[in-house]
């Protein structure tokens, strides 16, 4: 009954918009033409729907339903397999199915905003789905029998669901079907943890999303060493708004509520003890909404010998299980290097994702299926990122690059989303420790030129490591501040983002960083130990004795559609692949490293190199990098 009112509804509000004779300035609710960088020729799938054109043409003679299961997560779990049928007396092959949450989906926000608007009123549709498949997806034979079936992943969103069948393609969307609601057992349930290592060692950070504001429970976790007795500790709760937002479509659109996300610091570990945790949320009647029971393994003390091993690549995206969105193939190797990780989760202590985390581009949604895709990695090791452009550039915001790579979300979701131990998370700089490494995380979306605020950073966090205990000194951000053989750069009459190595490769020099990892070019690349655009070590598989030039690496293989090497002989290139995957360090002391780029697609090590040397090494004398001397004795 209550669906039947609904779709009545439904019926009156189209009816009065429609003989208003709606005009929209469409450039007011989403973005047309692509919204890219530079070198990406894709567009966010999300983007390709026109939904401020939706049309009502509800009919008898088609029908969507909701097959089951109809209560979603009735044991716990966090996502659902939900098939749906569908009926069509008149198919085409543009016929399309959306998901939409919250289920009442032209309740949307639509603001009047120019005079047209205020005078005709807003469009019927206003907010994009969350996903969406073709009618033929899975049946070719659908636009013969007008019948078919779809399968579609679902995970806890906090809110509820209905599938809209839409005629007349992404372009003039015609709904035809409203399908009944279905729901979660408990939507506002904490979800999706995501650890992080903290301003000291002995801090583990843990962020996850609920739908519980402070008001409603008391979020905290309660963790202890595994098999021990349990204590708690508080978190914080965050949220933002779609005023929060900086353009369209994330304050149009694109915009959903993303819930509240609650981050605990857990405080005093031990070294390398394995810790259990369980996030928890007090209601006001004293009662307690549980999450699942996780684990991780609490840092080494810094310097401290023993297997550590990191794993660092940019450029991720994320990708849809049951194959929604992906007409334009968007992010196509996100789940293999999601998946190759996964099942090496035994042999990571950390990961570093430096940049262009789920390309959400202002679809915020899209935030969630991102951060339930990499959940079974983030609940169990440290993730570290960095600020892309995909998450910051956007115009007239103190981005550094100009440019709407961010789809108007300025570097808010990623900021609230995810923690990271920065002085301040708008700034997107910082210094994170792990045993016997140091790494000192840049944000180039932000002015990184000698004298900037970021410079200074740098250079202080590369002259606080102490190369006696923590040898290995590792520099990291998005963009390609050093050397790739990428295609665009190479046209540009560059092998880096301007003026790249010209204010850093001093910092590099003098302080002896012994690598430099980039994202940003969806490729691997490794460069020769180099300075000032020489090669200062002829070797490719062992690096011993001083410490004379920075190794650079692109490894923005993470997901994304891939980019093409320069036909260019680049002198300085070692090893190039056009391929994803990522790259894990192996510190086994503080004399010997192992360096691996692993493919994504079948977990084998393609290109690698090891490094042995004496402390006496790290301070020897190069050029460009000696301290002053006297003659005085």
């Amino acid at each position: 009954m209550r669906n039947q009112l609904y779709l009545l509804l439904l019926g009156i509000f189209v009816l009065i918009t429609l003989n208003k004779s709606v005009h929209v300035s469409a450039q007011n609710y989403i973005s047309f033409g692509k919204q890219k960088h530079r070198h990406d020729d894709m567009e966010q799938p999300l983007s390709g729907i026109q939904i401020h054109k939706t049309v009502l043409a509800l009919t008898k003679s088609a029908s969507i339903h909701v097959v089951g299961p109809m209560l979603l997560g009735s044991k716990g779990e966090d996502f659902e397999w939900v098939t749906i049928n569908l009926r069509n007396a008149n198919p085409t092959n543009d016929d399309w199915v959306g998901v939409f949450s919250p289920a009442k989906f032209n309740e949307s926000f639509c603001p009047p905003v120019t005079i047209d608007e205020q005078q005709f009123g807003a469009p019927f549709l206003c907010t994009a789905p969350l996903k969406f498949k073709y009618a033929n997806y899975q049946n070719a034979n659908y636009t013969k029998t007008g019948r078919t079936s779809l399968k579609f992943r679902l995970i806890n969103q906090r809110g509820d669901f209905s599938f809209a069948f839409f005629s007349g393609g992404l372009l003039n969307p015609k709904l035809i079907s409203v399908s009944n609601f279905i729901a979660f057992a408990n939507p506002k349930a904490p979800l999706y943890p995501r650890l992080a290592l903290g301003k000291s060692w002995d801090i583990m950070t843990v962020t996850w999303t609920s739908g519980y504001n402070i008001d409603e429970a008391v979020p905290f976790v309660e963790w202890g060493w595994k098999g021990q007795e349990q204590k708690r500790s508080p978190a914080g709760t965050l949220t933002f708004h779609r005023n929060s937002m900086c353009g369209t479509p994330a304050r149009s659109v694109g915009w959903r509520d993303p819930g509240f996300i609650h981050t605990s610091f857990l405080k005093d570990l031990w070294p390398n003890m394995e810790y259990t945790y369980k996030l928890g949320h007090m209601l006001n009647n004293g009662s307690i909404v549980w999450s699942k029971q996780y684990s991780f393994k609490s840092a080494p003390f810094p310097g401290q010998e023993s297997l550590q091993r990191i794993v660092i690549f940019g450029d991720m995206g994320k990708q849809e299980r049951d194959g929604s969105n992906e007409y334009a193939n968007y992010q196509p190797g996100s789940l293999m290097t999601t998946d190759t990780l996964i099942k090496d989760l035994d042999n990571i202590d950390a990961v570093f994702l430096i940049g262009d985390l789920p390309y959400a581009n202002g679809y915020i949604s899209q935030w969630d299926q991102f951060t339930a895709q990499v959940e079974p990695i983030t609940s169990r090791v440290p993730f570290m990122i960095a600020s892309g452009n995909h998450e910051r550039t956007w115009e007239n915001t103190g981005s550094f690059y100009t440019g709407i790579d961010s789809g108007g979300e300025c570097g808010v979701p990623a900021e609230t989303l995810y923690y990271v131990p920065a002085e301040n998370r708008a700034k997107f700089w910082y210094a994170a420790d792990y045993g016997m490494f140091h790494f000192c995380i840049g944000d180039t979306e932000h002015d990184w030129r000698e004298g900037s605020e970021q410079y200074k950073f740098i250079e202080q966090c590369f002259a606080s490591a102490n190369r006696h205990k923590q040898p290995w000194l590792i520099f990291a951000a998005h963009r390609v501040l050093g050397y790739s053989s990428n295609d665009w750069y190479a046209k540009e009459g560059s092998f880096e983002e301007p003026m790249g190595r010209e204010h850093l490769q001093k910092l590099w020099q003098k302080y002896k960083v012994d690598m430099a990892f980039y994202g940003h070019v969806h490729n691997y690349e490794r460069v020769c130990p180099i300075y000032q655009n020489q090669c200062v070590n002829k070797e490719t598989s062992h690096y011993s004795g001083v410490v004379n030039g920075t190794i650079h690496v692109v490894v923005g293989g993470g997901g994304s559609n891939l980019n093409r090497f320069t036909t260019i002989n680049t002198t300085w290139s070692v090893f190039k692949d056009y391929d994803y995957g990522f790259v894990k360090l192996t510190a086994f002391d503080q004399s010997n490293l192992l360096f691996e780029y692993t493919k994504s697609k079948d977990g084998k090590v393609y290109d690698s190199f090891t490094i042995s040397r004496d402390y006496k090494d790290v301070l020897a004398c190069v050029h460009d990098g000696c301290e002053p001397t006297t003659l005085a004795s």
